[in-house]
């Protein structure tokens, strides 16, 4: 019984951190995809006093807000945990297919235990988003649509790799 609120002192001190972790890193996210031509070229404006990405701190602050108010935590929690696992599994086997398709690149950290770690990682990912509600796989697929639609109908035709090479 006395547990309890100790459980739940840990979630929200959990949570904070989540939450402050996000908002240092998915404006500067979006900042580079801007730089880079995924996004528009006002997502890559930084702040002149501060040098910061401000537009997309104040988006991506507006956007979690408007969410958090408007989907129960459980449902949030569920859609952060299979983005999370499916971004941890591609980087899982990225590393397999880097490692045979560019082997000679210059690598600053080697996996140990090569392929066994990355293989066990996409692994227990895979099996953790298999044991999450179905509804939480639709949610993926819809967020997922809608980040394919903004990639096919706005960044391929501006991205710098599409664009021509500057001599």
């Amino acid at each position: 019984r006395w547990l309890g609120p100790l459980v739940q002192l840990g979630a929200i001190a959990g949570l904070s951190s989540v939450v402050l972790v996000m908002m240092m890193g998915q404006p500067r996210i979006f900042f580079s995809m801007a730089k880079d031509g995924l996004l528009p070229k006002n997502f890559a404006r930084l702040h002149p006093k501060f040098g910061t990405p401000h537009v997309t701190t104040i988006i991506t602050g507006l956007f979690a807000a408007l969410m958090a108010g408007a989907i129960p935590i459980g449902i949030l929690g569920e859609l952060v945990s299979i983005g999370t696992l499916l971004a941890f599994t591609i980087v899982c086997l990225s590393v397999l297919v880097l490692r045979k398709t560019r082997p000679n690149v210059e690598r600053p950290f080697r996996c140990p235990f090569l392929p066994w770690i990355p293989i066990a990682g996409a692994l227990v990912c895979l099996a953790q988003m298999i044991a999450l509600p179905f509804d939480t796989w639709i949610r993926l697929v819809v967020w997922l649509a809608i980040g394919l639609a903004i990639y096919f109908f706005y960044g391929i035709r501006h991205s710098r790799l599409n664009l021509p090479a500057k001599v």
